[in-house]
């Protein structure tokens, strides 16, 4: 039997469509809101973590005196622990001039980087076993390095060329040496004719967890990649 008007069945029907438009505002909301909240996440990212891994070197964009001036604050202390230390250098070294320059310190890796006027040539970092021997013949492996890469255009081939053999023919091509000692050894060292910086890690600091970053003999003010617009010599 057909529903009267205002009867229980139109009163049942009204209250359904009322409640679907309810939840249908409901859940409108609830998507604008996410979408709100999926802006502001990209928009306003979380605050960066604090940096995991320690560094020996300057940052890009770093100011030198800045670096000297924070490298030199590293050396002071009076506690009698081993530390680890980047050696910066006023001056290219040969491979044969670095044991004296380290003074009898455990020399753990050798920054190789042939200078070329206005050419971007690679900066290579060799870990070295104890002794002097493999300290010397640093440059032979940063050649082999070199030489074992693939490049993708010509300048980089010839680049790379250049690179291997400067440095197979024991270019004075050292920028820099990490090593291991004590503060006062490290203070010490800092005051070398020839040694430009010496910045010192915490004692904890453990070995093939911190990133170096050399402070090249050419850089003067800013940290910045040199310009790679002029010819590549052929030898």
């Amino acid at each position: 039997m057909p529903a009267e008007p205002g009867s229980g069945a139109d009163d049942g029907d009204s209250d359904d469509r009322r409640l679907s438009l309810r939840n249908a505002a409901v859940y409108a909301v609830a998507a604008i809101g996410a979408v709100i909240l999926l802006v502001v996440a990209f928009r306003e990212p979380p605050p960066a973590s604090a940096v995991a891994t320690d560094r020996l070197g300057p940052a890009p964009g770093e100011q030198v005196q800045r670096y000297l001036d924070d490298a030199r604050a590293t050396l002071d202390g009076d506690d009698a622990d081993q530390h680890w230390a980047l050696v910066s250098l006023a001056e290219y070294l040969t491979p044969q001039q670095i044991p004296a320059t380290a003074e009898g310190l455990r020399v753990s890796g050798v920054i190789q980087h042939v200078p070329v006027d206005r050419v971007q040539t690679p900066v290579i970092t060799v870990a070295t076993p104890a002794g002097d021997e493999p300290v010397v013949k640093s440059a032979a492996a940063a050649a082999g390095l070199v030489a074992a890469q693939q490049f993708r255009d010509q300048r980089s081939a010839e680049i790379a060329r250049l690179t291997e053999s400067r440095l197979r023919a024991g270019c004075a091509c050292t920028a820099g040496i990490v090593v291991r000692g004590t503060l006062p050894q490290l203070r010490d060292l800092a005051t070398r004719s020839g040694v430009r910086a010496v910045q010192a890690l915490p004692a904890d600091a453990v070995a093939g967890r911190f990133a170096v970053s050399p402070l090249l003999p050419g850089s003067a003010d800013t940290v910045a990649p040199t310009p790679d617009d002029g010819p590549v010599p052929t030898e």
